[in-house]
């Protein structure tokens, strides 16, 4: 079942915040760390998270999230069209993460040499640039649906140990599916990147407007180009086991500007 963030608005315990923001309401599901936010103002407010400010569409649409690892507190500072600017508290809740050990890797793509190093370090730098892109398209505020069929193989926030030795949380949500099996767009976006890198393979990142960008990795096939535009649901690549990996599996990610959020309850609700 697809993710409809304007459903949860009206349906789902919502958050109404206070005069003079008591025009602005968001899903309160998402104060969590690795939360995703997504709300409505009236058209013509300005919000601000911690000070960042944070893009509100013609139609009053706008989002934001929270890292894994964010402090018990965030500040959303809004401005109506009328101006007089309120700051609200938002409580952020706090998660458990599970260990996840993984074992059989080539111990290169564990402890990679100086020029493969060097590599990473490229890459981390062109996608980091990808990602701090903003766009006006308002994807985002259409709903998300599943990327690809398989069983969840794992998921956002647990801490990686690679063959006995610790290595970063895991950023993404696995679905573990034979090579070939078809991987579609969450929702509607532009692709940004169409590349292979040395740990993701294969991969694909797509822009769904305001910061939220979406990740598609280890793919065994590509079918989309650079600056596409893309439907929900729209077929971009296959299943595959390109990258670090012990398996076929798609490594799905969202995420808001450098934050990566948990893409589970997105896209599998409920």
């Amino acid at each position: 079942m697809p993710f409809l963030p304007r459903r949860l608005l009206l349906a789902a315990p919502a958050l109404l915040l206070g005069a003079p923001a008591r025009a602005v309401t968001l899903n309160d599901s998402g104060l969590k760390q690795g939360g995703f936010v997504v709300g409505r103002a009236a058209p013509g407010t300005r919000l601000a998270l911690d000070g960042r400010a944070v893009r509100v569409s013609a139609a009053g649409d706008f989002v934001f999230g929270f890292g894994r690892d964010h402090a018990a507190q965030a500040r959303l500072t809004i401005t109506p069209p009328s101006g007089g600017a309120e700051t609200q508290v938002l409580n952020i809740a706090r998660r458990q993460w599970p260990t996840e050990s993984i074992s059989g890797l080539p111990p290169a793509q564990v402890t990679p040499d100086a020029e493969t190093l060097a590599r990473i370090a490229r890459e981390r730098e062109k996608l980091g640039g990808i990602r701090a892109l903003e766009s006006a398209l308002t994807g985002f505020a259409e709903g998300f649906t599943r990327p690809a069929p398989g069983r969840i193989s794992g998921v956002f926030g647990s801490q990686r140990i690679l063959n006995g030795q610790p290595r970063q949380p895991h950023y993404g949500l696995d679905f573990a599916a034979p090579t070939g099996t078809p991987v579609i767009a969450c929702a509607t976006g532009r692709v940004t990147l169409a590349d292979g890198f040395h740990f993701f393979g294969k991969l694909i990142v797509l822009d769904h407007g305001h910061g939220v960008n979406s990740l598609y990795a280890h793919l065994s096939e590509i079918t989309v180009r650079e600056g596409e535009s893309i439907a929900k649901a729209q077929r971009i690549g296959a299943i595959g086991m390109t990258g670090r990996v012990t398996g076929p599996h798609l490594h799905f990610s969202l995420s808001w500007f450098q934050q990566w959020l948990d893409p589970q309850p997105v896209v599998l609700p409920g």
